[in-house]
């Protein structure tokens, strides 16, 4: 047995799309080497069903290793493979993309789990606040491009994010393993999930 197959932990959600018709479910296992989040979203994107199935590894200080998503969007199929290596240099699609070097984080536009990843990582303690720099996947585009965040802890299960230099915040409540359960007007952790 490697230390990758010893599994400290595992953690599941369900969130609920509040912005428009959908469902997500995620699960979390921690390793003594690292993590791996898989999940589903389903949702509805440009009035055409949606299914995407990802899978993010990342290494014991919660930095993104690698990110996989594939399904489809109505006809189109979805298939994109991101890797980052030790010198934070990323790769989509065997492109690098110069303008996301450095980053520690992917984060998916389409779904709340990677909030998770800063979270966990920077452990802030309440009142405190730190600014960081993350892969930002957008979908439809499935295009990699650089996104300033800031997180504030502002109580124990309670953070205050900001992006696009402020024009977007919002109060994010999330659980003992760090994991969304409340991203106001988007994404609601379903009840005895």
């Amino acid at each position: 047995m490697s230390l990758i197959d010893i599994i400290m932990q595992r953690t599941s959600i369900l969130w609920r799309r509040l912005d428009r018709a959908g469902h997500e479910a995620a699960r979390l296992t921690e390793h003594l080497t690292g993590l791996v989040v898989e999940g589903t979203a389903v949702f509805a994107e440009q009035g055409q069903p949606c299914r995407l199935d990802y899978r993010l590894a990342c290494d014991a200080d919660w930095r993104t290793l690698s990110a996989n998503v594939t399904g489809w969007l109505g006809e189109r199929a979805i298939a994109i493979d991101i890797t980052a290596d030790a010198e934070r240099r990323w790769i989509l699609g065997g492109a690098e993309c110069a303008d996301v070097q450095g980053c520690d984080d992917v984060d998916l536009s389409f779904s709340p789990v990677t909030n998770m990843l800063p979270i966990r990582r920077m452990r802030l303690a309440i009142g405190e606040r730190a600014v960081v720099r993350a892969a930002w996947l957008s979908f439809p585009a499935c295009q990699l491009g650089p996104l300033e965040q800031v997180y504030e802890r502002v109580g124990d299960s309670t953070y205050r994010y900001e992006s696009g230099d402020g024009a977007f915040m919002a109060t994010l409540h999330v659980n003992a393993a760090g994991l969304v359960t409340s991203y106001p007007g988007f994404w609601q952790r379903e009840e005895g999930c």
